[in-house]
């Protein structure tokens, strides 16, 4: 028989009754064995870190929350099939929608965040606190519920006070936020959160297989390892910051653990409330009864077969040193208080440290070297945080040793510092990404840009005129380019055959280049040699008696216009 406590909890207005009553049903059945972590701190955030949450700090505004329980007797013992035939337990049973939903997200998860080892069981039991499993499945056939499912106006009468964050697109309220869906995201946090699951190409809080997989990344956020037991319990506490929260939360947790089965949609197991009409999302706008009310139903018997008293509320006493004797399985007991553990630091962001900006010209060093810095969930550096750099785009660029990609820790100050970059000869703009391996936390993107060599001086080299008779050729031109004094060598330089007019143009007449195929062109573009250096093309002698002029004009601006005279053949 189900041990259960039909209502809603806020944060902070949980009765001393309830609570020891919860404590000792955890206590008789399944509750697991690793400590509970409150780590005020601990929540995902995309980018800075926060402490202790507020009512928009955690996913659900910390909003009401179904508070039942699981029957003392598990679906099936320990180490047995998670994948039951459709038997046992009616609280056993997950609507099919609803866990088709579940598993697909871990499946989604692990292909992109394999290390956070997210586990659909623990989507479960949030969804079945949040919502009684999007209200026993009654979802359409794309997994949407048939009617919105929402929280309470969080106006701060006994709830987060969390003023509208999306004009009440989400939950229909343009003056205060509500949990919205299945799995209870509000607005603001469906706004950075919000996944689209099933790929219809919309992002639906009410829709189970895009809440769960929001759920999912949101859990996983940190770099957290859900396998562990501290992180886990973290990650519960940043859905919704309450102790008595993640006991339920974890309860369900290890009851899906032991066994569960799929029922038809719409068939599931509702929270006791359902029964009495105030089941959120009823067109009410209540999670349901107040905190001061009694819950609706209590246990029916304990596993001894004597009747369970009902736990009332009692004045403190004296915490006794050593804990007493717990007595039966169906006495409610107080339990010792446990020392709650220094929260450990988890990565929260990873930004840019500073890194200005990213140019240089081909074949040179960039200058600037890029830099990342890891911050834990509490604003602080975070060392040993492994962080990869990958060059990408159309660019022959690399990091020393022509690497694409390279990893580095941070040190102790929360930096890692990628090697130097190198410009290749490929000229415009590509991308650096900085990734801290194993985490879902988006990239820090870098813009680099290539720029080509140039020079801001080129003269003629040798005194000589340059004289020819129309029909022959003349002898070789030679310049030099420079820049800021030193050779410019593997420069763009471009020769033009010019008018003598105010404003110069292409001269069709006079002398001529010859391309591949032998024809006469009058601009021709090449580079210097790596001293500087250039020898023109042959140059031949075309047109009437006179003196021209060829423009030579560098990448970087820097012209030098050298003299051509053509004389008459001979009599």
């Amino acid at each position: 028989m189900a041990a259960q406590f039909g209502r809603r909890l806020r944060r902070g207005a949980t009765t001393a009754a309830v609570a020891a009553a919860a404590v000792a049903a955890l206590s008789a059945s399944q509750a697991p064995g690793s400590p509970l972590v409150a780590s005020d701190g601990d929540q995902p955030a995309a980018g800075a870190a926060g402490s202790t949450p507020s009512g928009d700090g955690a996913a659900s505004g910390n909003s009401p929350y179904f508070t039942d329980l699981p029957p003392l007797n598990t679906p099936n013992k320990p180490g047995t099939s998670v994948n039951l035939p459709v038997t046992g337990s009616a609280e056993s049973g997950i609507p099919a929608s609803i866990l088709a939903a579940y598993k697909k997200a871990q499946q989604t998860v692990a292909g992109t965040d394999a290390a956070c080892r997210l586990p659909w069981q623990l989507l479960a039991a949030i969804g079945k606190v949040e919502s009684g499993q999007a209200r026993g499945g009654r979802v359409d056939a794309q997994g949407t519920t048939l009617s919105p499912i929402l929280g309470p106006a969080l106006n701060g009468q006994g709830f987060a006070l969390i003023k509208d964050t999306d004009n009440g697109a989400y939950d229909g309220d343009s003056t205060h936020d509500r949990a919205v869906g299945p799995m209870q995201f509000i607005p603001s946090t469906w706004a950075t959160w919000g996944q689209d699951g099933n790929a219809d190409g919309r992002k639906d809080p009410n829709n189970i297989y895009d809440a769960a997989l929001a759920a999912g990344r949101y859990l996983c956020a940190g770099s957290r390892d859900l396998a562990l037991a501290a992180d886990l319990d973290r990650a519960v506490l940043s859905y919704n910051h309450s102790d008595e929260y993640l006991r339920t939360v974890r309860t369900w947790f290890e009851y899906y653990n032991r066994g569960t089965h799929e029922v038809p949609d719409g068939t599931g197991v509702l929270p006791v409330e359902s029964s009495t009409g105030t089941h959120p999302g009823t067109g009410s706008g209540t999670h349901g009864s107040s905190p001061s009310s009694s819950p609706s139903s209590s246990p029916s018997s304990s596993p001894s077969g004597s009747p369970s008293p009902t736990p009332t509320p009692k004045p403190p006493s004296k915490p006794s040193p050593t804990p007493s004797d717990p007595g039966g399985p169906g006495t409610p007991t107080t339990p010792t208080p446990t020392p709650e553990p220094t929260p450990t630091p988890a990565l929260a962001a990873v930004q840019n440290a500073g890194t200005g900006e990213l140019s240089a010209t081909a074949g040179d060093a960039f200058a600037e070297r890029i830099k990342v810095l890891a911050k834990s969930n509490f604003g602080k550096p975070l060392a040993k945080v492994s962080v990869t750099f990958t060059v990408a785009g159309d660019t022959d660029a690399a990091f020393d040793g022509g690497k694409k990609t390279v990893s580095v820790a941070t040190g102790t100050d929360g930096t890692a510092t990628a090697p130097v970059l190198k410009a290749g000869e490929k000229t415009g703009a590509f991308t650096v990404r900085a990734t801290a391996v194993g985490t879902s936390l988006p990239a820090v993107t870098y813009t680099a840009t290539v720029t080509a060599r140039q020079a801001d001086a080129i003269a003629r080299t040798g005194t000589a005129e340059l004289t020819a008779v129309a029909g022959q050729t003349f002898a070789d031109v030679t310049a030099k380019a420079t820049y800021k004094g030193a050779a410019a060598g593997r420069v763009a330089v471009t020769a033009t055959m010019i008018t003598d007019d105010e404003k110069p143009v292409e001269n069709d007449k006079g002398p001529y280049f010859t391309d591949d195929d032998g024809n006469p062109v009058r601009t021709f573009a090449f580079t210097t040699d790596a001293d500087g250096t250039l020898t023109l093309p042959k140059i031949y002698a075309d047109g009437a008696a006179g003196t021209y002029k060829l423009r030579l004009t560098t990448e970087g601006g820097a012209t030098v216009v050298i003299e051509l005279t053509v004389e008459a053949p001979a009599a």
